[in-house]
């Protein structure tokens, strides 16, 4: 717990393979799994500057109360996902906090302590994200996420559905609107 920024809630992984790493952690008992192939993200900065969005294909699942994301980069669009890769491999790479309605005081603290955004943006109507690097120590990458357009609620199902899940149907994919494909 921050009490700065309030609880950790997600860790997230870069990965190379998401099928692949959604598997290994479903046989640990992780899961379900919420699949969005492309999130589609609308807006992205790179360390300031407005920069194409990378594509991205994102999971999530919940391990009690602590979710975890499984991304994957699927082009060379400059991102903090690629840098990851590059520089570590595949590899835990930040651990995210979340807000409903305290967003810009979160990243005026962070700033205020020396972060600086590496990447930021949003995915549609869902509120925003940004990601944020110390110079002193840029292992320790946070995540802020804004709660905003229907995020919260989303993260919602995936909690409860991992609360009582039994080990079917580990993968749920998700159309470009989120909702689970039939």
């Amino acid at each position: 717990m921050s009490f700065l920024l309030g609880a950790a809630r997600q860790v997230g992984y870069v990965v190379k393979d998401i099928e692949k790493a959604m598997a290994q952690w479903a046989r640990l008992g992780v899961g379900p799994w919420f699949y969005k192939e492309d999130v589609g993200t609308t807006e992205f900065r790179y360390y300031g500057k407005d920069s194409p969005p990378p594509a991205l294909s994102i999971a999530l699942a919940n391990s009690g109360d602590l979710q975890l994301e499984l991304i994957q980069q699927r082009d060379d669009a400059p991102s903090l996902y690629r840098d990851t890769l590059r520089q570590a491999g595949e590899a835990a790479q930040h651990v995210a906090y979340w807000t409903l309605d305290r967003y810009d005081e979160h990243v005026a603290t962070l700033l205020g302590l020396g972060y600086v955004e590496g990447h930021g943006g949003r995915m549609g109507t869902r509120g925003r994200f940004g990601y944020f690097v110390h110079p002193d120590l840029p292992s320790a990458m946070i995540e802020l996420s804004e709660l905003t357009g229907g995020k919260g609620e989303h993260f919602q199902r995936v909690r409860a559905a991992g609360a009582d899940w039994d080990g079917r149907d580990p993968v749920r994919r998700l159309t470009a609107t989120g909702s689970p494909q039939a």
